[in-house]
């Protein structure tokens, strides 16, 4: 048995929005998302791909199928709601031997006394599933505050309609900064959405990417072992910095793997004083997709031991 956890809005909205080469959301076993609300509640708005939970009469879930919790890797529960609780450590789920790491940024929380609907149902899927069952924090009420735009009331999602579906870019700093692919930095819905006043460009393609005003810094660098981002670090870092006073800003590359994370990497050790692995376990939990190529990777070791006169994390493959 698994066992059930607290997590925040901002950690299902970086779930909803993975993608590798397609949106996660595409993978039948990646993300089982079940709404404890009301049939009136979900009919008027759910959040983007969730299920309302039913039970047939005699008590029995037929949504969802218990053989289905055995395989998911994200199981989210939420009513409208949930409690505050209260805050603790959560190391376990970052201990995990899985393929990916948890998604959630140290901000998983235990579970008090109080029990909404949302954790009496967490709490009974916990004995099917592999991976602890997450309630969100603040229910329907707090994501749609946050995150509006991923509000639905779309019920039935086509294998060709999750293809189709456009991700966001991931969340690093909450409001603040984001992380995502030239796709997503060339649209004006998600500008919007975000709520994106500044961009940081790191890929070879130009281009005016805002509809009107806001502030741009494009950085020319091929992804490529012979590249340079180095020499860019305190330009990037102190654009960043200056620009966040005025709302979000987005770092994008070409696909949004290796020179944005590169760029973002750079920025947390700059900026939150991170070592070069504190900040590369806090992005692999925005984003476990991120992967700067070998040639960056050097790059932000001698970037650490500039900062810190010395290199306090060992790169040495296959770590890094």
């Amino acid at each position: 048995m698994a066992g059930v956890a607290l997590c925040e809005p901002r950690h299902l909205y970086n779930i909803i929005n993975q993608c590798r080469r397609f949106p996660r959301l595409t993978e039948p076993n990646y993300l089982c998302l079940l709404d404890a609300r009301t049939q009136r509640e979900f009919d008027e708005s759910h959040i983007v791909t969730a299920r309302r939970i039913e039970r047939s009469p005699t008590g029995e879930y037929l949504i969802p199928n218990a053989e289905e919790l055995g395989y998911v890797r994200h199981c989210v529960v939420y009513d409208f709601n949930t409690s505050s609780l209260s805050y603790c450590d959560y190391d376990e789920e970052q201990k995990e031997t899985d393929t990916e790491p948890a998604l959630a940024n140290s901000f998983l929380v235990s579970l008090d006394t109080e029990e909404g609907a949302a954790f009496l149902h967490a709490r009974n899927f916990q004995e099917f599933t592999r991976h602890h069952v997450l309630v969100l924090k603040g229910g329907y009420r707090r994501f749609s505050a946050c995150f509006p735009f991923l509000g639905t009331q779309k019920t039935l999602w086509m294998p060709q309609e999750l293809d189709n579906f456009q991700p966001y870019p991931v969340e690093i700093l909450p409001l603040k900064l984001y992380m995502g692919n030239f796709k997503q930095a060339s649209d004006q819905k998600i500008q919007k959405d975000l709520r994106i006043k500044a961009l940081v460009n790191v890929s070879e393609q130009p281009g005016t990417l805002f509809a009107e005003g806001g502030e741009s810094l494009h950085i020319s660098v091929p992804d490529s072992l012979e590249a340079d981002l180095f020499s860019f670090f305190p330009i990037i870092s102190h654009f960043i910095d200056a620009q966040m006073d005025g709302g979000a800003v987005l770092v994008f590359s070409s696909l949004g793997i290796s020179r944005s994370s590169t760029a973002i990497l750079a920025y947390l050790m700059h900026s939150c004083r991170l070592s070069l692995k504190g900040a590369w376990d806090y992005l692999l939990k925005c984003k476990p997709s991120m992967r700067p190529h070998r040639g960056f990777v050097e790059q932000l070791s001698a970037w650490e031991s500039q900062m810190y006169g010395t290199n306090i994390t060992d790169i040495s493959e296959p770590n890094y």
